[in-house]
C-alpha cells in the first residue's frame, strides 16, 4: 500500500439466497393434531437447548481468546494483573549539568540498561530507531562514549550465553552507520529492518526493551552513546510485570512481522496482536504497592491492532481528563507536520490545550527543548500559545525553553546537548512517550507511550507514585537555571537554531 492510501475491508459474509418452501407430496398422511402439537413442542425445546449450548460455547471461546490475546496467562483476569510490579523513573543527565541539592536523582539510563542486561536469562527484544553505540560515527574520540561501548559489548555476549536477541530497527539511512547492527548479527542476534518509509511514509522511532517477557524499558533514549552521557533523556523501567511486558511485546511482534522483506500492513491485524488493555479498559494493577490503571498506546494508526489505543488519542485523553494542570516536556512542539511535503497545519494537540485552558481553566506549562537544530517555525507558535495567558481573564499558560549547557569541546559533538524528553504529567496521570509533538510522529511514524493513571499518593516514608516522581522532575527542570521564558529572547534566541 502506498503511504497515505486507504484501506477497504470487504464484508466476509456471502449473499445467501432464499430457499423455496417445501410441501408434503400429495397422498402423504397428515399427523393428528395431538401428535403434531407434541412434535412441535419437542422440536422447540430441542432447538432452544441447541441455541443455548451454541452461545455458551461461543462465549467460552471468546473469553479464552481475549485472555490469551491480552496476556491473561500472566496472572489475574483480562483486566487485572497479579504481579508485584515495580516501576522506576529513569533519566540521562548530560555531563556538566547539575541541579540543586534538594532534587532527588533518578537512576541513570546507563545503570538501568546494565541492570536489565544482568537480569536477562532467556530473551531480549529491542525496538529502536538507529544504532550508534561506539562513537565511530562522530570520529571525535569522546571519552564519554565509554558507557555506550560497554552496553554494546554486553549485548554482543548474550547470544553466546544462549539468550535469544531480536532487534527491530528502522531502515538505515545514509547517515546511519551499520557497524553496530552488523556486529550484533555476527554475534548471533537476529536483526530486522522495518521499511517504514515504504509502509507508512515515516520511520520506526520507538525506543523500548523487553527482557524475558517480564521486565521492560520505554522512553526517549535511542541506542546511541550520546543518549547516556550527552543528551537529556527520560523513561521508565518496569520490573517483574509480565502482564505489562507481554502486552508491549505485541507491539514489538508487529514491528518484527513488518521487518520481513516485502511485508505489508495487514488489514485487519490478526487476533494475536489485539489487546484488551487500552484507554477505555486499562490494566488494573499495583505499581510499587499502589493502585494504578495502565496501558500502552501506539502510532501510527495503521500499526494499531484491535483494542490498541492510538498514541494521539491517548495523549489527547490525558489532556481532556485534566482538571487542574497539564505539564509537558518535549524536545519539539509544532502544530504542523515537519517532514512531509508540502508541510501542513496540524493543530490537534494545540487546539486541545487551548480548549483545556479556556473551557476548564486548566493551568498549562510547556517546556520545550532548545538547541541548534530547533526549527525556526516552532517559536511563533510557542509565542502564540503563551499569549493566551491574560491578566484580565486569568488564563494560565506558560511556555519556557530548556537549554543544556555546552562547553567548547561538547559543542563539537553532533546531535547532542538537548533536552530530548517526551512526557506529560497531570494531577491524574503520567504519560511517557517516544514521539516529539508534531503531526508526522502521530500519523506516519512508529512510536509508543506508557500511560499511568494514578491519583492516590503512595503510603510510606520517602516514597511517591510514578506520577508524583514525574511531576517532581518537571518542577526541577522548570525552575532550574537551564530554562528561560519564551518572551526572554536574549537568553535563548542565539542558541535555538537559525533565526
Amino acid at each position: 500500500m502506498k503511504p497515505g492510501g486507504t484501506y477497504k475491508q470487504l464484508d466476509p459474509l456471502e449473499d445467501r439466497g432464499v430457499q423455496p418452501t417445501r410441501f408434503p407430496p400429495k397422498g402423504t398422511d397428515t399427523p393428528s393434531p395431538s401428535l403434531s402439537s407434541r412434535s412441535v413442542l419437542l422440536s422447540a425445546i430441542l432447538l432452544a437447548l441447541f441455541v443455548l449450548i451454541f452461545f455458551l460455547f461461543i462465549d467460552l471461546r471468546l473469553s479464552s481468546a481475549l485472555r490469551v490475546g491480552a496476556g491473561g496467562d500472566a496472572g489475574g483476569d483480562a483486566g487485572s494483573c497479579g504481579d508485584a510490579c515495580r516501576i522506576v523513573l529513569v533519566e540521562s543527565i548530560p555531563e556538566g549539568m547539575t541541579f540543586s541539592e534538594g532534587s532527588v536523582p533518578n537512576p541513570s539510563t546507563f545503570s538501568t540498561w546494565k541492570n536489565l542486561l544482568g537480569t536477562v536469562t532467556r530473551s531480549l527484544d529491542i525496538a529502536s530507531f538507529y544504532w550508534t553505540m561506539t562513537n565511530e560515527d562522530t570520529r571525535t574520540h569522546e571519552p564519554s562514549a565509554v558507557q555506550g561501548e560497554q552496553i554494546l559489548e554486553e549485548l554482543l555476549q548474550l547470544s553466546q550465553r544462549g539468550i535469544t536477541v531480536r532487534i527491530a530497527v528502522s531502515s538505515p539511512s545514509a547517515k546511519s552507520p551499520l557497524n553496530d547492527l552488523q556486529a550484533l548479527e555476527q554475534s548471533g542476534a537476529a536483526v530486522r529492518t522495518v521499511d517504514m518509509p515504504r509502509l507508512t511514509g515515516g520511520v520506526l522511532h520507538t525506543k523500548f526493551w523487553l527482557v524475558d517477557g517480564t521486565h521492560l524499558y520505554v522512553g526517549s533514549a535511542n541506542m546511541d552513546w550520546r543518549s547516556l552521557t550527552q543528551v537529556k533523556e527520560l523513561g521508565a523501567a518496569v520490573y517483574n510485570c509480565s502482564c505489562l511486558a507481554k502486552d508491549l511485546g505485541k507491539i514489538f511482534e508487529a514491528y518484527w512481522a513488518l521487518g520481513i522483506p516485502g511485508a505489508s500492513i495487514p488489514v485487519p491485524w490478526p487476533a494475536n496482536y489485539s489487546t484488551t488493555f487500552n484507554m477505555e479498559t486499562p490494566l488494573e494493577l499495583k505499581l510499587n504497592d499502589t493502585d494504578a490503571a495502565v496501558y500502552f498506546s501506539s502510532s501510527p494508526p495503521a500499526l494499531c491492532a484491535t483494542g490498541r489505543t492510538q498514541d494521539l488519542g491517548a495523549l489527547l485523553n490525558v489532556i481532556d481528563a485534566a482538571e487542574d494542570f497539564v505539564d509537558i516536556a518535549v524536545m519539539s512542539y509544532l502544530p504542523t507536520t515537519e517532514f512531509s511535503h508540502p508541510q501542513r497545519f496540524w493543530p490537534a494537540i494545540d487546539n486541545r490545550l487551548r480548549k483545556a485552558v479556556f473551557e476548564r481553566r486548566v493551568k498549562v506549562r510547556l517546556l520545550v527543548g532548545c538547541w541548534r537544530h530547533s526549527r525556526a517555525t516552532m517559536f511563533p507558535f510557542l509565542k502564540s500559545l503563551a499569549a493566551v495567558a491574560d491578566n484580565r481573564t486569568r488564563y494560565s499558560v506558560e511556555v519556557r525553553l530548556f537549554m543544556v549547557p555546552t562547553s567548547a569541546a561538547q559543542a563539537q559533538i553532533p546531535y547532542a546537548r538537548v533536552n530530548h524528553n517526551k512526557y506529560m504529567v497531570t494531577e491524574k496521570a503520567a504519560y511517557i512517550g517516544t514521539s516529539n509533538w508534531s503531526g508526522d510522529y502521530f500519523m506516519r511514524t512508529a512510536g509508543s507511550a506508557l500511560v499511568v493513571n494514578q491519583t492516590v499518593s503512595q503510603t510510606g516514608a520517602n516514597t511517591s507514585t510514578i506520577r508524583e516522581q514525574l511531576q517532581a522532575v518537571f518542577e526541577r527542570d522548570w525552575s532550574s537555571q537551564y530554562s528561560a521564558d519564551i518572551e526572554d529572547a536574549e537568553q535563548w534566541e542565539s542558541l535555538c537554531g537559525s533565526r
